[in-house]
């Protein structure tokens, strides 16, 4: 929850640094690792290098001509009675040589004879020994903090037969390399540093250079209101992605506009709607005292009265009183309501076809037209207000739990622009096809039933024509026909 609250550039600048730290403990333990390794293999090279060439000393004595021994297993100490030491010095390692029974016989260190812990081998290793397909065992084992290896092989003579046990003790010394090690560590230890370093400031740059776009793209967003014109976003030099961001930032404020545009028309209707209500109230308001004056004039009317001029004067004056009261309300509502003068002009179908569709967010939409150029003479206004109706009206059909697709088509058909609008929704039954461009005809629970016949009323004013061809349960399509500008 902490994390989440932290800002992007901190983010940025956390996982950079992050980053670099997990790197140079990674490669910190590679490295001890890899020096590990690299210890152990070398001892164990060491010690099979220098057991090879002990042996071949050994052997070199056993057969060279100062030997006058016979050469079997119980002249081995008269043979290596000073040669065992010649041997150890030359190759820096204790010697001890055993009979095949595992009794020590001849050995390098002074009073190991008298070591009754290895005066014998154990059973163990002779049976390692003598199973094994190389006759070779190696016995490794820590004490005081220290690595020990001893080997132990058979001494062969000419004939390839065992005359004796060769026993290696070898100490495994890593001082060299963990002084190796130690400079390796310290080395890396200071390059980490510095790309640490480096690190740190190339993530507080790129943080901020990244932030920076964002934020101003955030001060135009918290700005953006509905009810006024809002600025588009320029920003140079930025990311493929920041460029993105900032294209459908200002493609949202061409749309937020056409939709403030829409919704202010849809105020004005809504507007009208409540001015026809008062309208019809303040017209009924003159007819009840109309008709009660009619009656009460009807139920007391007499021709012989000496008054009766005087009353059917004052009846009169009441009747007019009232008509210009209705023919004032009429009036105004009619200067109210009159639809705008037609403002035809040439235009793209296409592109005014795309613009209405803009106020949708249903991804089930699907425009499409056969040219991007389709000029016809038309009121932009009333060409948009045809559009969405139609497109409204196949919304408003699609039944629930159903998949919906509505497709709007433009083409050209000889001498006309035609603007297919289809769906899949409920459709409309047969006997109700001729009723749907009546005024206050709906098949829905909501609406007055207008929108249709308005529609109808635009096209045939422009000489045009709207047709219907529907199913019930499959769907509907309405095409409209303009004539257009060749």
């Amino acid at each position: 929850m902490k994390l989440k609250k932290l800002s992007l550039r901190t983010r940025i600048f956390l996982a950079m640094i992050l980053l670099v730290l997990l790197a140079s403990i990674l490669i910190s333990l590679v490295a001890i690792y890899q020096y590990k390794e690299q210890s152990e293999d070398y001892h164990k090279e060491r010690l099979d290098r220098k057991e090879e060439n002990i042996q071949t000393h050994l052997k070199r004595v056993l057969n060279g001509r100062q030997n006058t021994w016979e050469v079997k297993t119980e002249n081995i100490p008269l043979i290596f009675k000073d040669e065992v030491y010649n041997i150890a010095d030359i190759h820096k390692l204790q010697i001890n040589l055993y009979d095949l029974e595992g009794s020590l016989l001849v050995s390098s260190k002074a009073g190991l004879q008298n070591n009754e812990a290895d005066h014998c081998i154990d059973a163990e290793i002779l049976n390692a020994i003598s199973n094994t397909a190389i006759h070779r065992f190696v016995d490794k084992r820590i004490e005081n903090g220290e690595t020990f290896q001893s080997s132990y092989t058979y001494l062969i003579d000419q004939k390839s037969k065992a005359i004796a046990i060769l026993n290696l003790p070898y100490l495994e010394k890593d001082d060299f390399l963990n002084k190796e090690l130690q400079e390796f560590l310290t080395r890396i230890g200071y390059a980490f540093m510095f790309v640490l370093l480096m690190a740190i400031i190339i993530a507080f740059l790129l943080s901020k250079y990244i932030t920076k776009s964002l934020k101003t793209i955030s001060d135009k967003i918290n700005t953006t209101r509905l009810e006024k014109r809002n600025q588009k976003i320029v920003v140079d030099d930025t990311s493929e992605e920041i460029s993105t961001l900032v294209n459908s930032y200002n493609s949202m404020i061409d749309e937020l506009e056409e939709s403030a545009i829409q919704l202010a028309k849809s105020e004005r209707e809504q507007a009208w709607r409540e001015m026809a209500k008062q309208v019809a109230h303040e017209i009924k308001n003159p007819l009840t005292p109309m008709r009660l004056t009619v009656q009460n004039f009807q139920r007391k009317f007499n021709p012989d009265d000496e008054n009766i001029h005087i009353k059917l004067d004052e009846f009169s004056k009441t009747l007019i009183q009232q008509i210009d009261t209705m023919s004032s309300i009429a009036s105004a509502f009619s200067n109210f309501a009159k639809m705008p003068a037609q403002q035809n002009e040439t235009l793209n179908v296409v592109n005014i076809v795309r613009l209405a569709l803009e106020i949708f967010n249903e991804d089930y939409i699907v425009f499409t037209a056969e040219e991007e150029e389709i000029i016809a003479k038309l009121d932009r206004t009333q060409l948009i207000r045809v559009v969405t109706n139609l497109v409204k009206n196949a919304i408003q059909a699609m039944p629930e739990n159903h998949t919906p697709k509505i497709d709007i088509n433009v083409k050209n058909e000889d001498s006309n622009v035609v603007i297919t609008v289809s769906d899949n929704g409920s459709g409309v039954s047969i006997e109700n096809i001729d009723k749907v461009f009546e005024p206050k005809f709906t098949t829905k629970t909501s609406g007055m039933g207008l929108g249709l016949a308005m529609v109808k009323n635009i096209v045939e004013t422009y000489r045009g024509s709207i047709t219907l061809e529907s199913k019930k349960d499959v769907g509907s399509t309405f095409k409209v026909m303009f004539p257009r500008v060749k």
